[in-house]
């Protein structure tokens, strides 16, 4: 029921004082108190204030949040001129802004004002009071008074309007702060309850108080339950206590530790990483706030990956034994032998090979050797597309191709014999080609010719030798068919090889990259975190065998050394800048000390090589502290010496020599925590041997290492 205005319900104009004046007060009392919109209450104090004497009463609501005027509620002047009522809130010179801002009420005389709205009467401008604090933010009520006898009404009605709005003001705020705090703690289950993982505020001796749905369904029953989940949820919250007191008792603040559950619907058994953190909470005092992880499947992941690697420890003797067996072929075909992609890009040659598409050194800075390797480079791709794109080409494809040797400048023809690899899918995934050389062949026709034409002077001579030619034609093509035979057993190893080793693992990627991708459709959280960790350990694997495949190059001397001159203040801050990423991650700090070194020549990938993975190591055994990056040179100023020290775990003594070794690691209970090969030191010596170097190791178990890379600062083609 809307309540009914003081001025609608008494006509006559109340006397000021007496008994009528206090009835006249307790109608705008009742008034006020029946009714929640701010707007009719203002409407009824100024209808009041318009039956109580004044000839114009004005009612300007301020909103809370803007600032600004909000409503305005008049009697006895017309709309067109209540639409001139502004206040300037920014504006200091206003006398409605001043009369807003004070406490107490404030006349206004017809000169002060602005005109049009009041016309002649004198004003008293009331500020509504906030609370009890009485400063007037709420709105302002204007009065015109004649002579003042109403100022006591107005007044008292300005009080009791303020408080009025002050307290409809807070009802609103204060149902907006529950609705908000209904929203945010349904929004704070929903989150909880969308985790995979358990997670429980209890008391510091395990009783729950706050759970999600994956918690409750380890540690809650319902009544009418089978009494075999009733026992696992009981034995449940037993372990769960047990281990909250044990972690109590060992260490404070946040902490990891594996708790051993049983699946209630199941009955197996269920390993969780449990992380526990100490909070205080402002009614239940001191809490715990624990997250369980389900780690069940990762040790059985664990378990299988240790089973894998003593596999392929067990296939290591047989990856030697092809390796060996590719490098005798390797070594016993004097052509040279390139592999390439299906567009012509190399990507394996042997050293013949390498003479005529690899620039030698020139340190007078003839560009003819350049210019001829990207002719020969040319020549050969054209031949590799033509493969593709000449009509009844097939598996293989011959062609005579006319290169220039880059060191003697000299033409040379060569016959070019290539065949394609393909994959289990029918896919050209490389090319593999034989390039002879026809400079011999073509001599002797030459030779032949002119035997021949001197063949009417010289029988005999011609007789003997045509038997000549005959004989080591014969050789020629037995030496020919050996070299076939060579060339095929080869090639058949090439493909064998790159089928065995990158095809297999490249599916497998492939494969486990389209099921991430949702090819098969979506994969759930559990799938979607085996998958990613056959793919971790897919990269992994495809890593090691890349490691193997470097060290079996260097052994066999077919890992060619590019010398070329280069900063290593440029070089050291490259590297830097690469891990720098593992830098912020470890949160560990960075020191670099250089010299002023003149130019190195030596091969620069290959010193990069070797940085970075003292670098990478460095950061990888550094729980906390810093990295250091020094270079300088030796006393007589013939080495360069690189040395990256930090403050991990180091090494003992007993094992500097070994960690150089193939699949060797520091065998301590710290270091098993971390993975690895055990390939990358292995590498980095056997690169720094061929740069004509050294790596030298200092370390102390639990004081850090420093590992130092001594190599000529004017190294020499090997």
């Amino acid at each position: 029921m809307r309540a009914v205005s003081p001025a609608q319900a008494r006509k006559p104009a109340p006397p000021i004082e007496g008994e009528a004046g206090a009835r006249a007060r307790l109608s705008l009392a009742e008034f006020l108190l029946g009714t929640d919109e701010a707007r009719e209450c203002a409407q009824g104090t100024v209808d009041w204030l318009a039956q109580a004497g004044a000839r114009r009463a004005i009612c300007a609501l301020i909103d809370g949040e803007t600032g600004k005027v909000k409503d305005v509620l008049a009697r006895g002047v017309p709309d067109s001129q209540l639409r001139g009522l502004t206040i300037a809130l920014e504006d200091p010179q206003d006398p409605l802004v001043f009369a807003l801002a004070g406490p107490e009420p404030v006349p206004l005389s017809a000169k002060r004002r602005r005109p049009a709205i009041f016309g002649r009467d004198d004003l008293l401008a009331l500020p509504l009071p906030v609370s009890e604090k009485r400063e007037a933010r709420l709105g302002l009520l204007l009065v015109s008074l004649a002579g003042g006898e109403l100022e006591a009404q107005a007044r008292w009605a300005a009080e009791l309007l303020g408080q009025k709005l002050s307290r409809l003001r807070s009802q609103t705020a204060l149902l907006e702060g529950e609705h908000r705090l209904a929203r945010e703690r349904e929004l704070l289950l929903s989150i909880i309850n969308a985790s995979p993982d358990p997670i429980l505020l209890t008391d510091t001796e395990g009783r729950m108080i706050i759970s999600n749905a994956r918690a409750d369904a380890l540690f809650s029953a319902k009544d009418g339950e089978s009494e075999g989940r009733h026992r696992a949820v009981a034995l449940n919250n037993m372990l769960f206590s047990a281990t909250l007191s044990q972690q109590a008792i060992d260490e404070s603040g946040a902490a990891r530790r594996e708790l051993l559950l049983v699946s209630p619907s199941e009955g197996s058994d269920l390993l969780f990483e449990l992380l526990s953190s100490v909070v205080q909470h402002p009614r239940e005092g001191t809490c715990v706030v624990s997250i369980l992880r389900n780690v069940t499947d990762l040790r059985a992941a664990t378990e299988q990956i240790e089973e894998n690697y003593r596999k392929l420890k067990l296939a290591e003797a047989d990856v030697r034994a092809e390796r060996d067996r590719l490098d005798l072929i390797i070594d016993s075909v004097a052509d040279p032998i390139l592999v390439t992609d299906p567009s012509g890009k190399i990507l394996l040659m042997n050293s013949p090979a390498e003479r005529l598409f690899t620039a030698p050194d020139d340190p007078a800075g003839n560009d003819d050797a350049q210019r001829v390797v990207r002719s020969n480079d040319a020549h050969f791709s054209s031949f590799v597309t033509n493969l593709f794109l000449t009509p009844g080409a097939g598996m293989r494809w011959r062609a005579e191709i006319l290169l220039t040797d880059p060191a003697e400048l000299q033409p040379l023809p060569v016959e070019a014999i290539a065949g394609k690899v393909l994959s289990e899918h029918g896919e050209v995934t490389a090319v593999v080609t034989i390039l002879h050389d026809r400079t011999e062949a073509l001599e002797k026709a030459r030779l032949y010719e002119q035997l021949k034409a001197a063949s009417a002077q010289l029988e005999e001579r011609v007789r003997e030798a045509t038997a000549e030619l005959v004989r080591r034609n014969e050789l020629l093509q037995r030496q020919h068919l050996a070299l076939e035979q060579g060339s095929q057993l080869k090639s058949q190893f090439l493909a064998n090889m790159s089928h065995e080793f990158r095809t297999p693992l490249n599916a497998i990627l492939g494969y486990t990259s389209m099921l991430l991708g949702g090819v098969s459709g979506a994969v759930t959280p559990p799938q979607k975190v085996k998958l990613e960790r056959i793919d971790s350990n897919g990269k992994h694997l495809l890593s090691i065998i890349n490691d193997i495949l470097d060290i079996s190059r260097i052994e066999a001397g077919k890992m060619p050394l590019h010398l070329e001159e280069f900063e290593l203040p440029t070089l050291i801050g490259e590297l830097l800048a690469e891990v720098e990423p593992l830098l912020q991650k470890a949160k560990l700090r960075t020191v670099t000390e250089i010299d002023e070194l003149p130019p190195l020549l030596s091969d620069r990938q290959k010193v990069k090589q070797i940085v970075l993975n003292l670098l990478t190591n460095a950061i990888k055994f550094t729980p906390q502290g810093l990295v250091r990056v020094r270079a300088t040179t030796d006393a007589d100023e013939c080495n360069a010496l690189i040395s990256v020290q930090d403050t991990g775990i180091g090494i003992a003594e007993q094992d500097h020599e070994e960690v150089f070794e193939d699949f060797r690691q520091a065998d301590n209970s710290v270091t098993r925590e971390y993975g690895g090969a055990g390939l990358g030191l292995s590498i980095c010596r056997r690169l720094a041997t061929m740069l004509g170097g050294r790596i030298e190791l200092q370390s102390k178990l639990g004081q850090g290492s420093t590992f130092t890379l001594v190599i000529p600062r004017r190294g020499k083609r090997r």
